[in-house]
């Protein structure tokens, strides 16, 4: 039987860019339109503690390279497909490891209001930034430039804040950092001074993070995130480390750079001493292009949401 997921992806493609047609030897890959892009639709349901399973085949994904083309992960639960670039992580997959069936296993793991795709033995990487049919037309329109290519060290801080602010964490920079913030990318919002208590040995770290979410009430850390512009990824990644053996109820950490250094931050994660601590399995890679995504997606729908409010207010008076 047709599975509908996938069948509804298929239209929702042939509506917005026209007719698809499979591609011989996979009941998975189309292309869309005259070559305008290439998509491997996968689908999966979710299990527990939010984790749905894949398998990539590697014959389907030779299919893919050279062209402009698209992983697309479907769940079960009613979200959005996750349309993942082949070229953004073509490296990793390169490096990764099949199974016996010639497939590589691969998770999207949804914890709380994130999603991330976990490659066994090459880490996991934060795909905010990939969900929705949008990430398809700007793949398609190739004549436009991805906006967060400009963006600098501060800008990138903003938005992260801007983010935690949006689903309810109180946000905390470097106080050096605050001055730098540009606060014409996102909604202003006052910056939390303090660090949880528990973190006393290694408080003067948690402050050199480049941005921490805290959840509002119980004082524990929602997110970590080190924004590598120009600095060592591993010197984030010895950050993070500390803070783990510190307190190894912390469970979020992410690495922020340009898409050029994901496989520094592989080679680093894979070294023996964040496998044993654990952080390797913990530790995801979020891309500048997927942060200015993500800022867009809930930070705009937060604000459209309080507008609707504000609407109905005045309406009913």
């Amino acid at each position: 039987m047709p599975n509908p997921h996938k069948a509804n992806i298929v239209r929702t493609l042939g509506e917005r860019f026209g007719e698809l047609r499979k591609i011989r030897g996979s009941e998975s890959l189309f292309t869309v339109g005259n070559e305008a892009a290439r998509v491997y639709i996968r689908y999966s349901k979710v299990h527990p503690r939010g984790r749905a399973f894949f398998g990539l085949r590697e014959v389907d994904l030779r299919q893919l390279e050279g062209h402009n083309a698209f992983r697309c992960f479907a769940l079960d639960d009613g979200s959005p497909p996750i349309f993942v670039p082949y070229a953004d992580f073509e490296e990793i997959f390169r490096n990764a490891e099949t199974a016996k069936d010639g497939q590589y296993k691969v998770q999207i793991v949804s914890q709380g209001d994130v999603r991330e795709l976990y490659i066994a033995r090459q880490g996991r990487f934060n795909v905010e930034g990939y969900v929705g049919y949008d990430t398809v037309a700007r793949g398609v329109d190739a004549g436009r430039l991805r906006k967060a290519q400009a963006l600098t060290h501060s800008q990138v801080q903003t938005l992260l804040g801007g983010i935690g602010h949006s689903k309810g964490y109180d946000v905390c920079v470097p106080l050096n950092d605050v001055g730098k913030l540009d606060w014409s990318l996102t909604r202003p919002f006052s910056l939390h001074r303090n660090m949880p208590a528990g973190f006393g040995s290694i408080r003067d770290v948690l402050y050199e993070i480049d941005v921490v979410w805290i959840a509002r009430g119980r004082e524990a850390i929602m997110g970590l995130f080190e924004v590598e512009h120009s600095t060592p990824v591993y010197s984030g990644l010895l950050r993070f480390n500390d803070i783990l053996l510190t307190n190894p109820k912390v469970s979020r950490f992410s690495i922020v750079a340009n898409d050029t250094r994901r496989g520094v931050f592989v080679r680093h994660l894979s070294r023996p001493t964040f496998k044993k601590s654990g952080l390797s399995e913990l530790t995801s890679f979020l891309e500048y292009a997927n942060v200015a995504d993500w800022h867009g997606r809930t930070v705009k729908g937060d604000i459209d949401e309080q507008t609707r409010a504000e609407d109905e207010d005045l309406n009913s008076s």
